[in-house]
């Protein structure tokens, strides 16, 4: 029995043995999962075709977007109208036999027989107004066309400025990431060797997430950003894109009276409401035409009946009508056409309103942009940049903390983050800015720097003592 228990121990002090032996080693990096997400070069997903300049986003978008070529359709419909608003009505061709007696149905010598054409011609001027009416719904349709050109031009330029903003803060996440993972090796061996806590290294550790978060973020405005523009341009939204260009705004941005003075020649809108005014005037005359009568000429062969004197004949007939009989109709057509030409007028006068609020609010927000973009280039960059730089050195000699570092770093980024929101917000204002114009803005004095500055990337070495 004794034996027993002494192998049962045996038994029971073996397996612990084994099981301690198997489990796995608990002294591994914390910071090695986390640095294994974020490569030594970012290496985001490039597009197989090359890349693609705003100037030929403009004309793809312009030849295949669907909306624009809907719109072209319906011009060219229009314009075939146009062919036959002034066109006569069609010419009639009327057979008349009488006379025919009663007993003898089938004795046709008996009847009198008349072939007979009649067309009938509208009074003077109508056909012209017709055609005038008709050609005014042509401009407005063209109107239309180009306003939706504006509208898709501007949007594929915000999409593009957007991509390019994209591309910029992967940059710049780029080089964030390697000065992170420079941080967080100084962090360790400063760790190892007992000159910092071990939180520091555990900030950092948040910091290299907080970076693949930002990238995942990135990734996604991305992605979305090229789905919206390969919609724009009549392509699939998951086609391979990408786009190559430069912040380009104009150094100084025009008068708000020349902006109105541009939109009153360029604005599609107003071109429409002026052409619908133009139409509302040729519809009022038309109306007032309906006083000056109407003609219906009538001519015709006709074959007399067996021993008649003369048995081959002909006719004519014209036929007046008579509106002066009837005034009351006559004078509420003319009445409802002065009506909707007073609204068509009135419809003008509002849209040349809200143009020139739009333009105002436009102007408004683009000088904003602008001063935005000049505050970050001129301070807040240079601001940020040199305060990274001296607490990175202040770091490497043991004068500050981690936690300072990190702030700074955490800084720098959110600045240059906003400074390329900037940059792709002024030239979206600027976009819709043209748009309210109807005509591009003049690109003289463009900033000498429009490209967008990348910082540049610190080296973090420690000093072990």
């Amino acid at each position: 029995m004794k034996a027993l228990r002494v192998s049962i121990c045996l038994v029971i002090a073996l397996t612990c043995v084994l099981g301690f032996a198997s489990e796995p080693a608990t002294d591994v990096d914390p910071l090695s999962g986390v640095t294994s997400l974020l490569a030594q070069e970012h290496q985001h997903s490039r597009p197989s075709t090359p890349p693609m300049s705003l100037v030929e986003l403009e004309a793809a978008a312009l030849a295949n977007n669907p909306e624009i070529r809907l719109a072209i359709r319906r011009v060219a419909t229009a314009e075939i109208r146009v062919r036959s608003a002034g066109w006569l009505s069609d010419p009639e061709f009327m057979y008349r036999g009488w006379g025919t007696p009663l007993a003898k149905p089938w004795d046709l010598n008996q009847t009198q027989h008349m072939f007979m054409i009649n067309q009938s011609l509208p009074g003077p001027g109508k056909r012209a107004l017709r055609t005038q009416v008709a050609a005014e719904g042509v401009e407005q349709v063209k109107a239309e066309l180009e306003a939706k050109k504006r509208d898709v031009t501007a949007e594929v330029r915000k999409t593009f400025y957007d991509m390019l903003r994209n591309q910029d803060e992967l940059l710049l996440h780029d080089e964030q990431a390697a000065l992170a993972r420079q941080s967080s090796e100084s962090a360790r061996i400063k760790y190892v060797v007992g000159r910092v806590p071990q939180q520091d290294v555990l900030k950092a550790q948040i910091a290299l997430t907080k970076l693949v978060e930002h990238l995942v973020m990135l990734e996604q405005d991305g992605g979305l950003a090229r789905s919206r523009l390969n919609t724009l341009l009549g392509r699939d939204p998951g086609s391979p894109l990408e786009v190559q260009g430069q912040y380009s705004p104009p150094q100084k941005l025009p008068a708000l009276l020349d902006l109105e003075k541009d939109a009153l020649e360029n604005r599609p809108e107003l071109a429409m409401s002026s052409s619908g005014v133009r139409q509302g005037e040729a519809l009022t005359k038309l109306a007032e035409k309906a006083y000056t009568p109407d003609y219906n000429l009538s001519a015709g062969y006709m074959l007399m009946p067996d021993g008649a004197r003369y048995r081959n004949t002909y006719m004519a007939e014209v036929a007046v009508t008579l509106p002066w009989l009837n005034r009351g109709r006559h004078e509420a057509e003319i009445a409802e056409a002065q009506s909707d030409l007073s609204a068509d007028r009135a419809e003008y006068e509002n849209q040349r309103a809200l143009v020139f609020e739009e333009i105002q609010e436009a102007l408004i927000r683009a000088r904003s942009a602008k001063r935005l973009v000049d505050l970050y280039r001129q301070t807040l960059r240079p601001q940020a940049q040199a305060t990274l730089n001296s607490t990175v050195a202040a770091y490497q000699s043991d004068r500050t903390d981690f936690l300072n570092l990190l702030d700074s770093q955490n800084t720098t980024l959110e600045v240059a983050l906003d400074y390329y929101r900037a940059a792709s917000e002024l030239e979206s204002r600027i976009a819709d800015l043209e748009r309210a114009v109807g005509a591009p803005l003049t690109r003289e004095g463009q900033e000498s720097n429009s490209t967008v500055p990348q910082p540049s990337l610190l080296q973090i070495t420690p000093e072990v003592r």
